[in-house]
């Protein structure tokens, strides 16, 4: 896929990731319709990606099926279609399975802490990626849509929901490539290790020091490395039904 002129959505836009994406996808020349909860920050990305290109912004709950189903209705409406769809909405509620100390239980994952992160992690993109593929049908588009999941998709201490809900991503987009390929729409995914955020910058240094030194790279990745596994699965037509591991080279 050329990216100039082309429309692409990205869930989670205004910040983090998605943002940084955003902005790779502005200099390409590509439409952005930007998908998040918070208005200012959907504000504060309008206004420094219009700059570059045309920008709309949706405020919706990728979890909202109504939401959901009115929100891609309106880009379809607002674009005449949708080229490309980035599901990078998600969140984090960690925790222990069980808590134990002293031989008491202490705590254990609630339902609620459980049930929250596969809302938006799992039937987010479920959602989402079901109507833009709609989209796309309907409009003969053959398009592309990303999926962000994790290495912690293998499984990783304290994130029994998390880890689930990035392995159903992995899993869904397999499925989805070998049911939309015969309408030209090809599906992939990315799994990034730990990324350098604000959050990561917050840590004490020894623990970010850590984190480092378990990677063969010797350091965290970039927001702009995961970026560019995203323009590089735009553009090149022959990938499909695969997960892009960006970890430095060790997995969780």
């Amino acid at each position: 896929m050329n990216l100039q002129n082309k429309t692409i959505v990205i869930t989670g836009g205004a910040q983090g990731l998605g943002l940084e994406m955003a902005r790779m996808c502005a200099n390409e020349g590509v439409k952005l319709a930007l998908i998040d909860m918070n208005a200012d920050q959907l504000a504060a990305a309008k206004a420094e990606l219009g700059a570059i290109t045309t920008v709309h912004t949706y405020i919706a709950n990728v979890a909202n099926e109504e939401q959901v189903e009115a929100t891609f209705a309106q880009i379809d409406n607002d674009f005449n279609g949708i080229d490309g769809l980035i599901n990078n909405a998600g969140i984090l509620r960690d925790g222990l399975l069980l808590k134990y100390k002293d031989g008491e239980l202490q705590s254990k994952m609630s339902l609620a802490q459980f049930q929250s992160v596969i809302d938006v992690n799992l039937t987010g993109v479920f959602l989402c990626g079901r109507e833009a593929a709609a989209v796309m049908v309907k409009r003969g588009i053959k398009g592309v849509i990303i999926n962000m999941s994790s290495v912690a998709r293998g499984g990783n201490m304290g994130q029994t929901n998390y880890a689930a809900s990035k392995a159903g991503v992995v899993a869904m987009t397999v499925t989805w490539a070998r049911e939309l390929g015969r309408f030209g729409i090809r599906v992939g995914a990315i799994a990034p290790g730990v990324i350098r955020t604000a959050m990561t910058d917050a840590m004490k240094p020894e623990a970010r020091d850590r984190l480092e030194k378990m990677k063969p790279v010797g350091r965290l990745g970039e927001a702009t490395e995961i970026a560019h596994t995203a323009k590089y699965i735009f553009e090149n037509d022959f990938f499909t039904g695969r997960v892009v591991e960006i970890d430095g080279g060790i997995s969780m």
